[in-house]
């Protein structure tokens, strides 16, 4: 396997903004471990980044502070940063390119949201055909409720997680992956 470390959207936006990330609990560390790994073994490390289309948008508004990368992120060796405007990190950005320039042929999801960015990045790779690990706890999501109901972080995480790895991704923990890699 010639893998790629995803790093979808870890912004300020899910630590000081209006949407934050509560469940599970350290994924934050793990995702700054499995970056801190990746480079020590050369797996590449992409720094995927949402702006919102709109300028008078609540969330994500580029320039804002909510829309830069969490420090500790934004500190860390990367080999591409991408921008995306959409919740697939393939649409509208050079990241398919990319990996099949270099040949790599599995990524690895961290970041967030889980039922969002997250999943819908893992479909558009498993539909391009690549291998897909889902890190379990270096992703992760928050409570929501709309006209259409309220959901826990937990459960909505857990069921994008059960239906991923029915199909889409193999779904491990940090401590799995990493283990994986050594």
């Amino acid at each position: 396997m010639k893998r790629a470390l995803l790093v979808i959207d870890v912004q300020n936006e899910y630590f000081s903004g209006k949407l934050p990330v509560s469940h599970p609990a350290g994924s934050l560390a793990n995702i700054l471990l499995v970056m801190d790994r990746a480079d020590r073994l050369g797996i590449p490390v992409i720094v995927v980044q949402h702006g919102a289309k709109s300028a008078e948008a609540q969330t994500f508004r580029k320039g804002g502070h909510e829309w830069e990368l969490h420090p500790e992120v934004a500190r860390r060796q990367r080999d591409l940063l991408l921008e995306k405007e959409l919740p697939g990190s393939f649409t509208g950005t050079e990241l398919e390119g990319w990996l099949r320039g270099r040949g790599l042929d599995t990524v690895v999801i961290a970041g967030y949201m889980t039922q969002m960015c997250c999943d819908t990045t893992a479909r558009q790779a498993f539909h391009l055909g690549y291998a897909v690990e889902f890190l379990a706890d270096a992703t992760g999501t928050l409570a929501i409720s709309n006209n259409a109901g309220s959901v826990t972080a937990e459960e909505l995480h857990r069921a994008v997680l059960v239906t991923q790895a029915m199909l889409f991704s193999k779904v491990l923990t940090t401590a799995e992956w990493l283990k994986s890699i050594e």
